[in-house]
C-alpha cells in the first residue's frame, strides 16, 4: 500500500502494522493485528490485563521478532522494515526510543547524567572513540555542550531542572517517571513509546502527564504511542485508539467511537444487561464526558 493510500485527511502514516503474529510455543500471544499510527498523534493500545499490549510493544522496539508480519516505519522519504532489524538499530537508526512499565534509570547517576548517557553515540562518534575527547578538541567539545544543552532542555521541559544533580534513585516516583521521558526525548526520536507512564502517578500527576505529552506532540512533532491503563490519561490526550483483547484487534478508532463500543466494554466489564450499559461504562471505565 502505497503512502498516499494510507493518508487519511492528509495524515500521513509513521508506522504501518501489517498482519502481525507473535507466538511463543502454543501460546498465541498477538493474531493478526494491523493498524496505522500517523504522524503528529497520539496513539494509544489499550486491553485487559494479558491483552498482548507490551508484546506489541516489545515486536516494534526490537525486544522481540515477530512471528508473522511487517513492521514499516515511515521516515525521511523511505521505508524501514523493522522486523528486519536488530533492536540496537531500531533505536539508533529508525528513531524509536522507548520507556518500560517498571523504571530503568541509572539510580546512582544524577538526572543530567541519565540524560547525558542517551546522547552516548553521538558523543562517541564526535569523540572519535575517545581520542578527540582525550584531547579535548574543538568538535568534541562543541557535541559536549550540545549534548549538555539539550539535557538541560529536557530537565527544564519535565520541571526537573533544579533536581539536575540528583542521583535518580532519590528523585520521587512521579519526577522518575518524568525524567525517563526527558531520557528518550534526548535521543531525538521519531516515534516515542511509552509503556504504562501514568502507573504509579496520582490524579495531579497524571494531568501534568497528560499537558507534557501533548506539548511533545505539538513542539516536536513526532508520534508517541502508549499503553496505559489509566483511562482519563487515553481518552484525555489520544488521537487514536486500539483495543486489544487475548491478542486480537477488538476496535480500532476515535476515543469517541471505541468508549462507545460494545466489544470495548464487554472485554472489560463482561456482558452486561443492555439497559444498564451506559452507567457501566461511565462508572468503571472512567469514559463519562
Amino acid at each position: 500500500m502505497t503512502l498516499a493510500q494510507l493518508a487519511v485527511n492528509g495524515k500521513q502514516p509513521l508506522l504501518e502494522i501489517e498482519h502481525l503474529y507473535m507466538r511463543f510455543g502454543g501460546l498465541v500471544a498477538v493474531q493478526d493485528l494491523s493498524t496505522v499510527a500517523y504522524r503528529d498523534e497520539i496513539t494509544a493500545i489499550i486491553g485487559p490485563n494479558g491483552a498482548g499490549k507490551t508484546t506489541v510493544f516489545n515486536c516494534i522496539t526490537g525486544f522481540y521478532k515477530p512471528s508473522a508480519g511487517r513492521l514499516t516505519l515511515h521516515r525521511d522519504g523511505g521505508r524501514m522494515l523493522l522486523e528486519q532489524m536488530e533492536g540496537f538499530r531500531i533505536a539508533k537508526l529508525a528513531g524509536i526510543a522507548r520507556t518500560f512499565q517498571n523504571i530503568r534509570l541509572f539510580a546512582g547517576m544524577t538526572a543530567l547524567e541519565n540524560l547525558l548517557v542517551a546522547q552516548h553515540n553521538p558523543l562517541q562518534r564526535a569523540s572519535r572513540f575517545s581520542l578527540a575527547g582525550l584531547l579535548g578538541l574543538p568538535g568534541y567539545r562543541r557535541a559536549e555542550a550540545g549534548a549538555i544543552e539539550r539535557a538541560r532542555h529536557w530537565l527544564d521541559k519535565v520541571g526537573l531542572l533544579d533536581r539536575a544533580d540528583w542521583q535518580a534513585g532519590n528523585l520521587p516516583y512521579g519526577a522518575q517517571r518524568r525524567l525517563e521521558i526527558a531520557r528518550a526525548m534526548c535521543t531525538g526520536p521519531t516515534l516515542l513509546c511509552l509503556d504504562e507512564p501514568a502507573a504509579g502517578l496520582n490524579p495531579r500527576e497524571s494531568a501534568e502527564l497528560n499537558q507534557l505529552l501533548l506539548d511533545i506532540r505539538a513542539e516536536e512533532k513526532i508520534g508517541i504511542m502508549l499503553i496505559e491503563h489509566d483511562m482519563s490519561v487515553v481518552m484525555g490526550i489520544s488521537d487514536h485508539i486500539v483495543v486489544l483483547d487475548y491478542g486480537r484487534k477488538i476496535a480500532d478508532g476515535t476515543p469517541e467511537a471505541v468508549r462507545s463500543d460494545p466489544n470495548v466494554i464487554k472485554a472489560y466489564l463482561g456482558e452486561a444487561e443492555e439497559e444498564e450499559m451506559p452507567e457501566i461504562v461511565a462508572s468503571d471505565l472512567g469514559l463519562a464526558g
